[in-house]
């Protein structure tokens, strides 16, 4: 200690004889000043940064390989036998022993719209699908984002808009739930058909050429059971949707070769608030009417990270509708195929005319 006291008073005595504090900080911060711009130094400088921007981006690339799922092999999969459609070779009314003695048990089952539960199957979000079942254990809504599709009429995750278009019958245009017609969006994105006594729902990739990248096939009876075009809130439905988007950009990141995500529970309440906020004062905006940006969100809540993301999404009647919108944008999509982020949370809430609202933050720590 008194040869650090030594060594400064010799440096910087006489600065603090004729200045004071203030003058032995404006000389410090001189030589500082001098010492960075000494062209030896500079050089040092610039070289361990570069050398440290190469070690990142090779540790990143290694952790990438090494988080990469192991591609299993396409299950075989057999023709439909009573439906026009089939998910690895599940059809409607088949009966669940009979599903779970083919494709195993289930990874996690959550509430959705429809009143019910989507149960969750997928081997580390490979061979991804989620299945409805009625009150006898029969399926009546089935939904897959991976090529597990069979069909009598030729069409696979490799067809386009219009093939599907050539060979089915008119899309939907409206939908009607008691005494309102509800009017089917109209984008591009995705067709409804009415199909053996079912409504399925063929969802394109507008990044890859319109090709059908999911499909959602719920019986006639369990949609007529949902009497509004949303589904009615709830707390079991709010963690429904949250874990359905999780599960589904998982299945995503899987199908193009990423690593899957972690739930980034430290950040819950900060995306549930943000959701809770835009519904209850009625904006959509990643900027919150305080002005604080999903940063500082994550930084008022004392939540890590080193780089965030964040999706937003309102008014999509459930999960699967919301993900697959946010797909087909561009910044959106990117957010959920990053190498760089190792996990993701989600929040939802609704409004009072039962509207969901999708606050997904993905991080990076």
């Amino acid at each position: 200690m008194l040869l650090i006291v030594g060594l400064f008073w010799h440096f910087y005595g006489d600065s603090f004889k004729e200045s004071g504090v203030g003058g032995v900080f404006e000389n410090i911060q001189s030589d500082i000043y001098r010492i960075g711009e000494h062209p030896v130094v500079s050089n040092t400088i610039d070289w361990i940064g570069q050398e440290i921007r190469l070690l990142s981006d090779k540790v990143s690339e290694t952790f990438q390989d090494q988080d990469s799922p192991i591609q299993l092999e396409k299950p075989e999969l057999s023709a439909p036998s009573d439906h026009l459609f089939s998910i690895h070779s599940i059809e409607l009314g088949d009966l669940r022993a009979d599903v779970e003695a083919q494709i195993g048990e289930p990874e996690r089952t959550t509430r959705n719209e429809y009143g019910v539960d989507w149960v969750t199957y997928h081997q580390n979000y490979q061979h991804f699908m989620m299945i409805s079942y009625d009150d006898d254990d029969r399926v009546n809504g089935l939904y897959t984002n991976q090529d597990l599709l069979t069909s009598s009429n030729g069409i696979t995750f490799e067809s386009t808009r219009e093939e599907v278009l050539s060979v089915l019958p008119k899309p939907l245009q409206t939908l009607r739930k008691g005494l309102v017609n509800y009017e089917i969006q109209d984008n591009g994105e995705f067709h409804t058909f009415e199909i053996d006594q079912s409504y399925t729902t063929i969802f394109y990739d507008v990044h890859q050429n319109n090709t059908v990248t999911a499909i959602l096939i719920i019986d006639k009876q369990l949609e007529k059971q949902k009497k509004n075009y949303f589904g009615m809130p709830s707390e079991e439905l709010r963690e429904g949707f949250e874990y359905q988007l999780f599960d589904l950009t998982n299945a995503a990141r899987v199908k193009h070769g990423l690593s899957v995500l972690d739930w980034e529970e430290s950040a819950l309440e900060t995306v549930r608030a943000h959701s809770q906020d835009m519904a209850e004062n009625n904006y959509f905006s990643h900027t919150n009417l305080e002005g604080k940006s999903p940063f500082d969100r994550l930084t008022e809540d004392a939540v890590a990270y080193q780089r965030a993301g964040e999706n937003l999404a309102a008014g999509q009647q459930s999960s699967i509708f919301a993900h697959e919108g946010l797909m087909n944008s561009p910044g959106h999509r990117e957010n959920k195929l990053h190498n760089s982020y190792r996990t993701l949370v989600v929040g939802v809430a609704f409004n009072k005319d039962s509207l969901p609202f999708y606050t997904e933050n993905y991080i990076a720590n």
